[in-house]
């Protein structure tokens, strides 16, 4: 893991593979570190014959940290972020994979900075049209944890992910993944507030209708947070978006699921 030095920021990324391979950015949803796309799912995209980067967004893990609620920043500056981190990285162009609300991150760069992107990848995400339909009424409404108790974050953090896994839950590695998490993570409040609370800005460049690179949907059925109604929307923005529907899946990109996250992302 490396720290670099992005504008005015620091982003700490890993890689995996060759440099000469084609690039495969991974940009997950809120609140989620690096460490959420799991090191073994890294590892297999870059045997594929992938270059793939993951990395610590703003206030997560071992990146630049900002006072809780109070960010000052916008999803613009998100989308800037991973163009920067890829000409840190001397990286022309990516193959895009952004997970839940980082879809909208993903979209600014395809279209605000298209010149870097060969291809977009939208996991459990959504066009954010309305009319979509809500959570579904079977989540658990978790409140929100002490941050002062470690113990108690670590289980809200553990059980949300529960709540979204629609059955493919594994205490076990769940457990690991938010104490590693919480062990790295400059403010851990801050990873589970800011993204919330930051600038919702619009891309400058049009909508989903205007992207201009191959565009691939992948959604699960069971999704209880964005139902797939929300990944059918993109694929209907987007001229010649292909939607593969992951049956079973909740909202998190579960083990079970990661041989058809690489086949049809390196596809």
């Amino acid at each position: 893991m490396t720290i670099y030095r992005v504008h005015d920021i620091e982003l700490c990324a890993e890689t995996y593979g060759d440099p000469a391979d084609p690039a495969i950015l991974l940009i997950h949803g809120a609140g989620a570190s690096m460490l959420w796309w799991d090191t073994e799912l890294c590892a297999e995209l870059a045997s594929r014959g992938r270059f793939v980067i993951r990395y610590d967004q703003r206030d997560t893990g071992r990146s630049t940290s900002f006072p809780v609620g109070a960010p000052g920043y916008a999803m613009s500056d998100l989308a800037a972020d991973a163009v920067g981190l890829l000409d840190a990285l001397g990286v022309a162009q990516a193959h895009v994979v952004a997970q839940s609300m980082s879809g909208g991150t993903a979209l600014m760069v395809g279209l605000d900075h298209p010149s870097r992107v060969a291809s977009l990848t939208f996991v459990s995400s959504s066009s954010g049209d309305e009319g979509l339909p809500p959570p579904s009424a079977d989540m658990p409404r978790l409140g929100t944890p002490d941050f002062g108790d470690a113990a108690e974050v670590e289980e809200y953090v553990v059980r949300s992910i529960e709540a979204e896994a629609a059955g493919h839950f594994d205490e076990s590695a769940a457990r690991a993944l938010v104490r590693e998490d919480m062990a790295r993570t400059k403010d851990y409040e801050a990873a589970l507030t800011n993204h919330f609370a930051m600038d919702f800005d619009a891309p400058r460049n049009g909508g989903f209708g205007d992207l201009a690179v191959p565009v691939l949907v992948l959604h699960g059925d069971a999704d209880p947070l964005l139902p797939l109604p929300h990944g059918e929307s993109i694929r209907d923005a987007v001229p010649g978006a292909r939607l593969v529907v992951l049956h079973g899946m909740g909202h998190g990109l579960s083990a079970p699921y990661w041989k058809t996250f690489v086949d049809e992302v390196t596809r």
